[in-house]
């Protein structure tokens, strides 16, 4: 049984890879400071990573997946780690700057992205410190992840709208592009990096295709059972104050992702397996005030 530990393992995308693990039969440890629900079947290492001391001095994983915002996260794990084999990064697609030609590839020069500001840099800082000490780690960069458990109020923002058959506020002629990447198609892409060992290091990853906003809209609404009727807001409007994204269509290369995993799930059908675990857990999503400002500002 491979012993594999998952930095946080308590909020979406690490608490998703903790369960995916613990149901292909690994033997899973999470590192977080016990303030939230833990899932079920996973070893918790209760400690904050900023403060690790001695505490994971007596482990040997044969995996790291780690979230890290920032070099400091990357540096102070690696310094308290007993051993490991093999370590997976996840990082973000915001290490590309807006202004660099598209679509980015692995090889596009990083740089602050203003959009993303702060947390793209540090992202940026990360993988520099994780693969100066360790050049044989992998590094993966995902655009928008998606699916059961997101606690960012995306795809359910939407979800909220269908259900209350709410009319949808559409920025523009809603054809801005988006890029999307299921959550366990992550996972799967994980797995295939620990057997495959490939000779690349860093990879984008997403789904080949991107897809408008007003497509994905219709897609949302079609999971809940809903129709939807779109009123488009060309106004001086900030895009975030009424919709999950910002105003910023970028696309990735993901050939060599799909080069080792040729398939991706489809969207619809990621998004009605969303929706079908936010039926349960809504109370489990940070919402912004969305609805809130369209009702004040935009009827």
């Amino acid at each position: 049984m491979k012993k594999l530990l998952v930095t946080g393992g308590t909020v979406f995308v690490s608490r998703y890879i903790a369960e995916y693990y613990v149901v292909k039969g690994y033997d899973v440890y999470v590192l977080n400071r016990n303030t939230k629900e833990q899932s079920q079947g996973v070893n918790l290492i209760q400690a904050d990573r900023h403060n690790l001391g001695e505490t994971l001095r007596d482990f040997q994983f044969d995996v790291v997946i780690d979230t890290a915002y920032n070099s400091h996260d990357v540096e102070t794990l690696l310094n308290a780690l007993g051993g490991y084999n093999d370590y997976i990064l996840i990082s973000s697609s915001a290490v590309y700057p807006e202004t660099a030609l598209q679509p980015f590839t692995e090889s596009t020069p990083l740089a602050i992205n203003k959009f993303w500001g702060k947390y793209g840099t540090d992202k940026i800082q990360a993988e520099a410190a994780l693969l100066k000490r360790n050049p044989n780690a992998y590094v993966v960069r995902p655009p928008y992840l998606y699916g059961p458990m997101n606690n960012v109020y995306r795809e359910s923002f939407v979800f909220d709208c269908a259900l209350s058959n709410r009319k949808f506020y559409l920025p523009k002629d809603g054809e801005m592009k988006l890029q999307f990447f299921y959550i366990r198609d992550l996972c799967r892409f994980i797995d295939i990096l620990l057997k495959t060992k490939p000779s690349q290091h860093i990879f984008n990853v997403g789904n080949k295709e991107a897809i408008s906003v007003r497509e994905w809209v219709e897609l949302c609404y079609k999971v809940v059972g809903s129709e939807v009727k779109f009123a488009n807001v060309y106004a001086d409007i900030e895009q975030r104050n009424y919709f999950s994204f910002y105003d910023y269509e970028y696309y990735l290369d993901v050939s060599k992702q799909y080069s080792l995993m040729p398939n991706t799930t489809p969207l619809l059908e990621g998004l009605q397996e969303s929706f079908n675990w936010y039926k349960s857990n809504s109370e489990k999503v940070t919402k912004k005030p969305f609805l809130d400002y369209i009702d004040n500002n935009m009827l």
